[in-house]
């Protein structure tokens, strides 16, 4: 257990001190493999090191030049590896640099795919294997292998840097990296609790190598609140709405925490989308909820992104802070015939004003888009009610 928890901890900085120094993701991967492996051998016989972190690497490093001497074909590399001999000696941590941001952002470069970004982010920063990357994502192992080994090859092929970008390109790289953490976490959210605490862990990293970025913080108060009141979503196979779910099973010490986090953000300066989202989702938290405040926020996210789909989530603010009419005429002038949500709002709107077959109408479209079980049993639940 004790060796796992290192692993958790370890992985990602282990692991981005081997792609800086060898310049190779699977070479890099296959020496921090192997450095694990002989961590487990000996380390329950002869205690862990003081600094293990520090121990992995210079193992890792060592073994690396191990393999790239037996390897004749890569005998060229030899003379830009500047360890003489592969041996076991501990390195002073200090003189080791912490190289996981670097990794970060080659990880989500703007010209990988999506899924190939956020795949490998997991892989390297989170440590998962292959296989439990493809059970989080529904897709076969074999599947996930060809997404992760596209991403490798594309980083190869097009000699990505590993470094942070310059100042000009940093704030569309942030962005990017945001957007990959709050992707795994949404997979994480819709019912795969470990891969939403992964997200949680890939925020506190990042946030730990940022401290000064507000969006950073504000989307780990995000993940983080939101992910308190999971064990409250659901009933069984039942989906729970908000208003009906019950508090004693939030973790209220890590809404106390989100909101600390938030704070941080706020001191910061933070205004943007992930901070404003923030702000919503602790006000959610409140006994009573100030739907008003939470509709007015919205409206600040949609100058903010733009986004139709957060413009839905305004009017159905509206709807609870008393209007449904008003929620109405801003979902009417929606174009999101094609997204679940819209139709299943609309429903519920058209039941609060007794608009009793049109409400079934909308229902009835809701569910022929619907996938998944607890949503399936609320739907057809309201439509029965009706």
């Amino acid at each position: 257990m004790l060796l796992d928890a290192v692993f958790r901890d370890e992985w990602g900085r282990v692991l981005a001190s081997l792609v800086g120094y060898l310049g190779d993701f699977d070479k890099a991967e296959e020496a921090a493999q192997e450095a694990f492996a002989i961590a487990a051998e000996r380390w329950p016989a002869s205690g862990m090191p003081p600094k293990p972190g520090a121990w992995l690497v210079t193992t890792a490093r060592n073994r690396a030049i191990d393999r790239i001497r037996r390897e004749r074909t890569l005998a060229e590399k030899i003379p830009l590896l500047p360890v003489p001999e592969a041996v076991m000696d501990e390195l002073d941590e200090s003189v080791i640099k912490d190289e996981r941001l670097e990794l970060i952002y080659m990880c989500c470069h703007p010209a990988l795919l999506l899924e190939g970004q956020v795949a490998l982010t997991l892989r390297a920063l989170g440590g998962l294997q292959t296989a439990e990357i493809a059970r989080a994502f529904m897709v076969s192992e074999e599947t996930m292998k060809r997404r992760l080994s596209r991403a490798k090859s594309k980083i190869q092929a097009a000699a990505m840097p590993f470094a942070v970008p310059d100042a000009r390109q940093l704030p569309e790289r942030l962005d990017a990296v945001l957007t990959v953490i709050y992707l795994i976490y949404n997979e994480g959210y819709s019912g795969r609790v470990d891969l939403g605490a992964e997200a949680i862990r890939l925020g506190r990293l990042l946030i730990g190598l940022l401290p000064d970025e507000p969006e950073a913080h504000g989307l780990l108060a995000l993940m983080m609140i939101h992910h308190a009141r999971r064990q409250a979503r659901f009933s069984g196979e039942d989906l729970v709405l908000l208003d009906d779910q019950d508090r004693s099973l939030w973790d209220m010490g890590q809404i106390d925490e989100g909101r600390a986090v938030l704070d941080q953000a706020l001191v910061l300066g933070g205004r943007g989308a992930y901070v404003v989202q923030a702000v919503i989702a602790s006000l959610q938290t409140h006994e009573r909820i100030d739907w008003r405040q939470v509709a007015e926020l919205y409206g600040r996210l949609v100058k903010l992104t733009g986004s139709p789909v957060v413009e839905l989530n305004r009017a159905a603010a509206l709807a609870q802070a008393g209007d449904p009419v008003a929620a109405l005429s801003v979902v009417d002038g929606l174009d999101l015939h094609d997204y679940l949500y819209f139709h299943s709002t609309r429903a519920e709107l058209l039941r609060r004003l007794g608009r009793r077959e049109e409400a079934r109408a909308a229902y009835g479209r809701a569910l022929q888009m619907v996938t998944s079980t607890p949503e399936r049993r609320f739907l057809t639940r309201r439509l029965e009610n009706i």
